[in-house]
């Protein structure tokens, strides 16, 4: 019986939807217990479909969750900061955040949205570590563990 439910084309989509509700819950749960602290931004919501259902993925990889997140938050920052929040300055800030990812090879498409994210909800710099860069390591952090303990997906391929 256990052999035939994992290798069902069901096994495989609902393992990885377990990992991203288990992962979104626990960083939302730690919004509510540390209730000066904000963990959760839409865009880590798309990461869950690429770390739980691509855990393979270049995309998946540890450098691009965490560095894409980062340097696509800190363009829309810093275009934000310098630039103010037009629709010129949002589709730059998009435009230079895609060209700076493939450049470093950290892309993670679900960071393409940060800019926006931040322009749109008038975020500051402390956003950049709380939740970005926090969110981030956690949520690399929880894929690691999952994947080693309940998955069985080898996660990480590489780290750097």
């Amino acid at each position: 019986m256990y052999q035939r439910l994992t290798t069902s084309r069901y096994f495989v989509p609902l393992l990885a939807g377990l990992g991203a509700m288990l992962c979104i819950t626990t960083l939302g749960s730690l919004g509510i217990a540390f209730q000066s602290s904000v963990w959760l931004m839409a865009p880590f919501g798309a990461t869950m479909v690429i770390l739980f259902g691509l855990p393979e993925s270049p995309l998946a990889q540890p450098r691009n969750i965490i560095v894409g997140h980062l340097l696509t938050t800190a363009i829309g920052l810093l275009v934000a900061t310098f630039v103010g929040v037009i629709p010129w300055s949002m589709g730059l800030a998009v435009g230079l955040a895609v060209c700076l990812m493939l450049l470093t090879k950290t892309t993670h498409p679900p960071a393409g949205a940060n800019p926006l994210v931040v322009m749109v909800a008038g975020e500051h710099w402390d956003f950049l570590l709380m939740p970005v860069g926090a969110g981030a390591v956690l949520i690399v952090v929880f894929g690691v563990l999952y994947h080693r303990l309940i998955s069985g997906h080898r996660y990480p391929t590489h780290w750097l």
